[in-house]
């Protein structure tokens, strides 16, 4: 924009001297300079500097009203925000679609009696408030028992009575619960700070894998014998928004088209999407890339079962290594290159992981926040893991195998929903070593709703008990060293697939609400405020840039612990929902669901991969009886919302026993609750 000059050229400001302010009306900025004026010379009129000066007040009077203009405008945005809040979440409530029917055909047994008891205990809570009030008033909450049975009435011996079984029968089983939550916390948070130093010791050595000798180093003297062969896998599910961006990509790889071959794994079973994807893949074919299409009526497996189709073909023999991406994964055209080579001379190395990146990472919150989580897991988690155990969960996604080491775990197995977990625990049992490369990235796309998000999580959090219950044995059996099984099983298994949830819900989502209403039992404040502060600093630390996010983070850490901890046990005693798969949904950010909306203004667009056919796609975007049934609705998560209410009912106990620490952090987290509850962190569906 065009500055403002206020004052005229020359002589300053009216006839003296004064100080010319520039002022650059830049929204949403506003930059003031200020430049020196030259000393009024001796013998001038002594008027002259008192014009100046009066000049000099009016400047800073319009200063000072520029600047509050600004604060007005952010109170108004904020104000705007509020309401829009407020807004939403009235039609929330007047819609009334909750999460029981989110998914027609779920198991529904196990979540319905999840939040039966949330339920009785809230109700439970707010009795337990309204006791408390009205003894508070009394002034009996600072007396003993037996002072108590003095006093004559009804209430006041039952409220004796009620302080005889919090002391004598709550307490003391509340305490020994406390205490084991606590020292399950404090082991969590050593783990959690090793790994951090392991990240450190990384970072300060220049510690990475380095790959003997990179394939295709001088491409003039490279012919394609010195390329090995590469099968490249893409499975995919009903997944229209993303297909076209993957196939580009990975058409697109840097590497010799006779030494690699695409294999686009569609279980759509929707006619209109197959159609699409088998078009997209007969284009590149006519590209002269070597791509097949194969499609499976019956989808027993899943995607285990997918990918174990395609590797039964005959012509898989043929090659030496097998890469996989995801619908919505788009590689680097030199990622063949910065990946394979790390296989040669490294026999006993079975698989190669690349870790992720995100096209949508500051989408909404929820994206934001699910960045910080899966930075922490790529750059300290599966980094550390790497570089000192040489074993890591294998992503699913975005990693290279060796077609040797697959065959030799036993191949695919579709008895878990972590299909990809499954084959890295059974390739690590056979002595097979993994490397992680956290300087070659892929980028994906995120969960951009929390009903996609909170699907996603359960899988992610109910297959890895399902596997442990099947491999515990062969663990045990195996001939691998006595650490490792260690590690397999206590660390890997037990603490950050069992132990995690189960205190982090346990801990801050029961425990601290009951030491609320039974304050004999004590949760110390560095355990509520200070330690998970400090983690949270931890976790926070590879995505410098979310810092502004830590006290979010926090308490949406949890609140996921409610549907992990749900996924836990649904994996870990065989329940019905643990064997749900539903594909996470996709938006598709960089695919030509964008495109449509850019057709107008810009009439070529240059895209990794084949022209779309934008006028098709745009009439079936226009179609609304394709789309009908597809409508998305934001929900409410009853679970979330009951635990909310808890939360915020012990927040307004824990005032009448003067807890500061507990009661912000109750009064947050409550908050936390309700906001998740009513689905208004994601994707908002207007």
């Amino acid at each position: 924009m065009a500055p403002s000059w206020w004052g005229r050229s020359g002589g300053g400001v009216g006839n003296g001297g004064g100080t010319p302010v520039v002022v650059k009306m830049e929204n949403p900025n506003w930059s003031i300079s200020e430049v020196e004026a030259p000393e009024v010379a001796p013998g001038s009129p002594a008027g002259a500097g008192k014009a100046g000066r009066g000049k000099n007040a009016r400047q800073i009077t319009w200063v000072l009203l520029l600047k509050a203009h600004r604060a007005a405008g952010r109170l108004t945005g904020a104000a705007s925000a509020a309401l829009a809040v407020a807004s939403a979440a009235r039609r929330r409530v007047a819609a009334g679609r909750t999460d029981s029917d989110a998914a027609p055909g779920e198991s529904t047994a196990l979540r319905a009696r999840f939040y039966g008891c949330i339920r009785v205990f809230l109700v439970l809570s707010l009795l337990l408030l309204a006791v408390e009030v009205a003894a508070y008033f009394q002034g009996w909450h600072l007396e003993e028992v037996t002072s108590l049975l003095a006093v004559d009435g009804l209430f006041a011996a039952t409220y004796a009575g009620w302080m005889r079984v919090r002391l004598e029968y709550l307490a003391p089983p509340l305490q020994f619960l406390t205490n084991a939550c606590v020292v399950l916390f404090l082991i969590q948070s050593i783990d959690r700070l090793v790994l951090c130093l392991g990240c450190f010791w990384i970072k300060f050595k220049g510690i990475k894998p380095v790959p003997q000798a990179a394939a295709g180093k001088s491409d003039v003297e490279a012919g394609a014998d010195d390329y090995p062969m590469v099968l490249v896998q893409i499975p995919m599910c009903n997944e229209r928004e993303v297909y076209q961006q993957s196939i580009g990509a990975v058409c697109n790889l840097d590497w010799p088209k006779s030494n690699f071959l695409v294999q686009v794994l569609d279980d759509s079973d929707d006619a209109t999407t197959s159609a699409l994807i088998k078009e997209e893949v007969e284009k590149w074919q006519r590209e002269g890339v070597r791509i097949i299409y194969r499609h499976r009526v019956i989808r027993d497996g899943y995607k285990a079962g997918n990918l174990k189709s395609a590797m039964n073909c005959s012509y898989v023999k043929d090659y030496e290594f097998v890469v996989i991406f995801d619908a919505d994964f788009q590689p680097q055209a030199d990622f063949l290159k910065r990946t394979v080579p790390h296989f040669k001379g490294k026999d006993d190395v079975g698989l190669v992981q690349a870790r992720w990146s995100f096209v949508n990472k500051d989408e909404n919150l929820l994206t934001r926040l699910q960045n910080v989580n899966l930075c922490f897991h790529f750059e300290v988690e599966q980094q550390v893991n790497g570089a000192f155990l040489n074993f890591f969960g294998f992503n699913g996604t975005a990693g290279v195998w060796r077609i040797k080491a697959l065959e030799d775990s036993g191949g695919w197995m579709e008895r878990t929903t972590v299909e990809d977990m499954d084959i890295a625990v059974r390739a690590h049992l056979k002595g097979w070593k993994f490397l992680f490369l956290n300087d070659v990235e892929c980028q994906c796309e995120l969960p951009e709703s929390y009903e996609a998000y909170r699907k996603q999580q359960h899988r992610w959090h109910s297959g890895p008990m399902q596997l442990f219950r099947l491999c515990f044995v062969d663990i045990i059996k195996s001939k691998i060293g006595f650490w490792n099984k260690c590690n397999l099983i206590f660390l890997f298994f037990l603490l950050r697939k069992l132990i995690l949830p189960f205190y982090s819900f346990t801990l801050f989502c029961v425990i601290l609400p009951m030491t609320m209403f039974v304050p004999e039992a004590e949760l110390p404040a560095w355990v509520v405020c200070y330690i998970p502060a400090t983690m949270s600093i931890l976790n926070i630390l590879p995505a410098p840039k979310s810092f502004p996010f830590i006290v979010p983070y926090l308490l949406f850490e949890n609140t996921m612990s409610v549907t992990k901890f749900n996924a836990m046990i649904s994996g870990l005693f065989q329940l019905g929902s643990a064997y749900e798969w539903v594909v996470t949904k996709k938006s598709g950010r960089s695919s030509e669901g964008d495109l449509l909306g850019l057709v107008e203004k810009h009439s070529k667009q240059q895209r990794v991969g084949s022209a779309p056919n934008l006028d098709a796609l745009t009439k079936e975007e226009s179609n609304p009886k394709k789309d009908s049934k597809k409508k998305k609705h934001n929900r409410i998560y009853r679970k979330e919302l009951a635990l909310s209410f808890l939360l915020l009912t012990a927040a307004a106990r824990s005032l009448l026993s003067a807890q500061g620490i507990h009661f912000y952090f109750l009064l947050f987290q409550g908050v936390s609750f309700l906001v998740v509850g009513l689905d208004l962190i994601g994707e908002q569906v207007e």
